[in-house]
């Protein structure tokens, strides 16, 4: 991985982002860090991954779509009625022309932050349970610690326990769920169900 300069993309990226969500930022780099340090991966990766996971999150509404369909971005349905979705595959855009980063791991985890797939990679599931589990998600300060204290021992299990309360979160608020996030949920789900039991049922749509 080429040398970051951090202070200057820190910078950069508070300047593009309202106060709680860069706050978020710094908490999901640490997370996304100390994961790292846990699992045995690659830590200036994983910091820098949760660092810009969500550097397209300063673009509004229309603008996501203007922005995917200027640029050959595929939409689909789902991601039309909520563009908040888009953040993601923007991040990626973003990350690579305005920050630079060519890496495709880093790439990859800001792409899948937020609604997972199948058979991540280590990098991807890290990120993707950082975001759920950094201690500045106001709206999520309830979260049972036992959540945190998987996701240090088993990605599998995090990624399965994250994303069980994702979808709990989701059908509660009546908030449209992406196909991605439910095939993710039910691979991972398979995965839990070959370590320990009682699961709760597999969704399908």
């Amino acid at each position: 991985m080429t040398e970051i300069n951090w202070k200057e993309t820190e910078d950069k990226l508070r300047s593009s982002l309202d106060e709680y969500r860069f706050r978020h930022t710094l908490g999901v780099a640490y997370t996304s860090a100390a994961l790292a340090m846990a699992h045995g991966c690659d830590i200036e990766k994983a910091r820098l991954a949760g660092l810009l996971h969500d550097c397209a999150k300063g673009i509004k509404g229309q603008e996501r779509i203007t922005l995917c369909e200027k640029n050959g971005i595929e939409i689909t349905q789902t991601e039309r009625e909520n563009t908040s979705l888009l953040h993601s595959k923007l991040g990626v855009l973003l990350a690579s022309r305005e920050y630079g980063i060519e890496d495709p791991e880093i790439l990859g985890a800001i792409r899948w932050h937020t609604t997972g797939k199948p058979e991540m990679n280590a990098l991807e599931q890290i990120v993707y349970i950082a975001d759920f589990i950094e201690p500045n998600r106001e709206e999520i300060m309830s979260i049972d610690p036992e959540i945190r204290k998987l996701a240090f021992k088993d990605l599998d299990l995090g990624c399965e326990a994250v994303m069980s309360e994702t979808i709990r979160y989701l059908r509660q608020t009546n908030k449209t769920m992406d196909e991605s996030t439910i095939e993710a949920y039910n691979y991972y789900h398979e995965l839990a169900k070959m370590k320990y039991t009682s699961k709760p049922e597999v969704i399908h749509g």
